[in-house]
């Protein structure tokens, strides 16, 4: 037993009549009462109490004792007083947050609106960007990544399917025609993004075919929004993340072409550094995350969804499993 908790029971023991009314009122046993009372002797080297049949009654040191560990318990108690009443009330502070630059603008922005007005002291602070953060250097408390998680350090949630669509305008579908095949769309006028973290292009994957980078790409970027935009513009074809094409498609601004070459979806993860004790602010801003993108896109791919329902069986919490 630890001496706070000692000096605790201590303070208890003078305060009652005998030791088995202290033990009552500290629900253990009255042998754990008279045990913890003769380590704190044998440590000050001096009685505490005058025993007898009557009861125990404190000694001159005894009472000095009780004195100072009872304003001792009294501040500390306080402290933790003070941060019990304040912490889960108020969601004040700063949450960074990473994510890539479209989902970031037309997806989390509005959707975390409701939740900052509901908490005034909060701030979301949003990083967009299409490099991968470093969470520790960049003070990153939750992250939101398209592909697999590579860091076992993380605390990571699927939350949705992240599917790539090949699109045109459709304009440029009468221009041009739809292409038929990979050879026919091969030749039509694409578009190009380039992968930030590399410098390279990003190729087009497609399903049952090896991935291919445009020859002769017609538009060229580092920046999926400005490809999307002169996709809409007629340029050429694109192949876009499912969270930019999805509405245009329903809007017909856009048509999909090749679907039978759509690959298989990726997953969605929303993702936090493990760290113990994590602010409340970060808790509820993840969790509010997670259920803003939850299937915001198209539903997990059954392994995801299996994976998800393992790992939550496993977590106490029933709400963050590691992936």
């Amino acid at each position: 037993m630890n001496r706070f908790e000692a000096l605790r029971i201590f303070c208890v023991a003078a305060e009652s009549a005998n030791f088995r009314a202290a033990a009552t009122r500290m629900g253990v046993s009255p042998q754990v009462i008279t045990r913890v009372m003769r380590e704190l002797e044998a440590e000050f080297g001096e009685p505490l109490f005058h025993r007898s049949t009557r009861g125990v009654r404190l000694t001159h040191v005894g009472e000095r004792l009780a004195s100072k560990s009872a304003a001792a318990i009294a501040g500390i108690d306080e402290i933790f007083a003070h941060g019990a009443a304040h912490a889960p009330r108020e969601l004040a502070g700063t949450v960074r947050i990473a994510a890539p630059t479209a989902l970031g603008r037309r997806v989390i922005t509005p959707g975390l609106a409701p939740l900052v007005a509901s908490h005034p002291g909060l701030v979301v602070d949003l990083r967009l960007s299409e490099v991968l953060a470093d969470v520790v250097d960049e003070r990153i408390d939750i992250g939101v990544r398209i592909g697999p998680m590579r860091d076992s350090s993380h605390v990571a949630r699927a939350v949705s399917g992240a599917s790539l669509v090949i699109v045109g305008s459709p304009e440029l579908v009468v221009r041009w025609g739809a292409p038929e095949s990979q050879t026919a769309l091969e030749k039509a006028p694409l578009t190009m993004l380039i992968d930030r973290n590399t410098g390279r292009p990003w190729p087009w994957l497609l399903n049952g075919a090896e991935p291919f980078v445009p020859s002769n790409p017609v538009f060229v970027t580092d920046d999926p929004e400005a490809e999307c935009e002169a996709v809409l513009a007629g340029m050429g074809f694109g192949q876009l993340p499912g969270h930019l094409a999805t509405p245009l498609l329903r809007e017909k601004r856009l048509v999909p072409v090749l679907e039978t070459l759509r690959p298989a979806a990726a997953v969605m993860y929303v993702y936090r550094p493990y760290r113990t004790p994590m602010p409340a602010r970060v808790r509820v801003v993840f969790d509010s995350l997670c259920q803003l993108l939850d299937n915001c896109e198209e539903p997990l791919p059954a392994q995801a969804r299996l994976h998800r329902r393992a790992a939550l069986r496993h977590d106490p919490e029933k709400s963050e499993p590691e992936l």
